[in-house]
């Protein structure tokens, strides 16, 4: 199934319909129900309805310059609304400066920012209800594109990670093929080599894809082209991702000299000026949390004491940026020496790769079993957000021994700090493998913004309620 990069026309008719319902809804607010200001005047609604279709028009206009109908289906939720409400408040800014030239005897400016107000609550709920759907239809199968990877190289991980990162999307992944053994024959997380490029016509068919992504360098110009031939003989949509010398695609910056393409090379990662306005962030909410959740981490303090005997606050050496190492710090949420049982208990681990985690862990405490399920556990970390050693938001902190068994396209991920929640932590935490973890660090790393970490720290409030994914 091809990307809809456009909304339906159903998704502009509802729209219409909100938007002006927002201004009937502002209307019995500022006339009716007279909240925040009272008013010794009332004009009846007919002398709105010129504004509300104002409203409309602008607001329509708006949309289409911010792109807020562009690939609809696959945008997520906050980033919609953030379309919207610099949409709404456009709008709105023009309609208040066209009653200020025009000195209409019947309006009310109020009633046009509630109006906006309304539109974006409006507009956002129901955006809910279409994310919902969408995610109940993804997990049905329908709109789900069936992807195959051609290339496992740098080029191939970044288009892994970023469907890992972005599953609303709507691709699933079904495997990858390399002509090099030691990567097609090896899987990457839930993605499976198939082997060599050889192979592609038949997994074609064998593992019903919609589409093939090609990857490969384009010194291979011949294979590739053969590849497209093929994919056209079967049907299937076969789409080049450029890697343009064999750079990452997260060093491209393309622009424009006058219609002219431009295609320049950036740094990858954290520039000084991020570094610096991230720690600034990063000061400030250790500080707020700090001195907000003093209380809390004092209920949690005295509840370990009297659980069960040994210290309240327990530290590790966890490996930062850069490979430097640090003392982590959490509430102790295991018995005393529990350390000295981990090779006992190897044999049960449930997780992949390097990591050791058992859901059902023995050494656990009661008190301990419950911290770990809403992360409370982890609250001490925010003095080693305030030292410089952590992040508020970044890769999950790696223990040596697990650093030790990286392979090299692993080590990616250390060139942040390490945050006390990052895109894996959200993404399934304990449920995901590690190598789609390490997927998921390094796309955060090669595509922060302050955006982004917004939306990390919004999505980590239900998941820690939840206990997504944690033990």
């Amino acid at each position: 199934m091809k990307e809809n990069r456009s909304a339906p026309w159903w998704i502009v008719i509802s729209d219409v319909c909100l938007i002006g319902l927002s201004m009937a809804l502002a209307y019995w607010v500022r006339h009716e129900l007279q909240w925040f200001r009272e008013i010794s005047f009332h004009h009846p609604f007919s002398a709105y309805i010129p504004f509300a279709g104002a409203f409309i028009l602008f607001m329509l206009l708006a949309f289409q310059m911010d792109r807020v109908y562009q690939s609809w289906w696959r945008r997520p939720w906050l980033d919609q609304v953030h379309r919207i409400t610099n949409a709404t408040a456009k709008s709105v800014v023009v309609l208040l400066a066209i009653t200020f030239v025009l000195q209409p005897l019947e309006y009310s400016r109020l009633l046009l920012i509630e109006a906006g107000v309304i539109a974006v609550v409006l507009l956002a709920l129901v955006r809910i209800l279409y994310g919902l759907i969408v995610r109940g239809l993804l997990k049905r199968g329908v709109g789900v594109s069936c992807v195959m990877i051609v290339g496992a190289g740098e080029v191939g991980r970044t288009v892994m990670r970023t469907i890992v990162a972005q599953p609303e999307l709507g691709y699933r992944i079904v495997g990858f093929v390399d002509d090099d053994p030691s990567k097609g024959e090896s899987d990457i997380g839930r993605f499976r080599g198939l082997g060599a490029v050889s192979n592609l016509s038949k997994l074609i068919e064998a593992e019903e894809v919609d589409e093939v992504i090609i990857t490969l360098p384009w010194m291979y110009h011949r294979k590739i082209m053969g590849i497209v031939r093929e994919c056209e003989r079967r049907r299937v949509n076969a789409r080049i991702v450029p890697d343009l010398f064999q750079m990452s695609l997260s060093q491209v910056d393309v622009d424009d000299l006058g219609g002219v393409p431009l295609i320049g090379v950036r740094e990858v990662g954290f520039e000084r000026r991020t570094r610096l306005v991230k720690r600034g962030l990063d000061i400030v909410g250790a500080v707020l949390g700090l001195v907000v959740g003093a209380p809390l981490m004092g209920l949690i303090a005295l509840a370990i004491w009297l659980d069960s005997p040994g210290p309240i606050v327990f530290s590790q050496v966890r490996v930062g940026a850069g490979g430097a190492l640090f003392d982590i710090y959490k509430f102790r949420s295991m018995r005393e020496g529990a350390e000295a049982e981990l090779e006992k208990l190897r044999a049960l681990n449930e997780a992949d790769g390097p990591l050791f985690k058992i859901q059902d862990d023995p050494r656990l405490t009661r008190v301990g079993r419950l911290l770990r399920r809403i992360s409370f556990d982890e609250l001490p970390q925010l003095w080693n957000v305030l030292r410089g050693e952590m992040s508020l938001v970044g890769p999950r902190p790696a223990l040596p021994s697990e650093v030790a068994e990286y392979k090299e396209w692993h080590k990616k991920r250390l060139e942040a700090r390490p945050g006390m929640t990052g895109l894996w932590q959200i993404s399934g935490r304990s449920s995901i493998n590690f190598d789609e973890g390490v997927l998921l660090d390094v796309y955060y790393i090669e595509n922060w913004s302050l955006w982004l970490d917004l939306k990390i720290l919004l999505r980590t409030i239900p998941h820690v309620l939840l206990g997504d994914g944690a033990y």
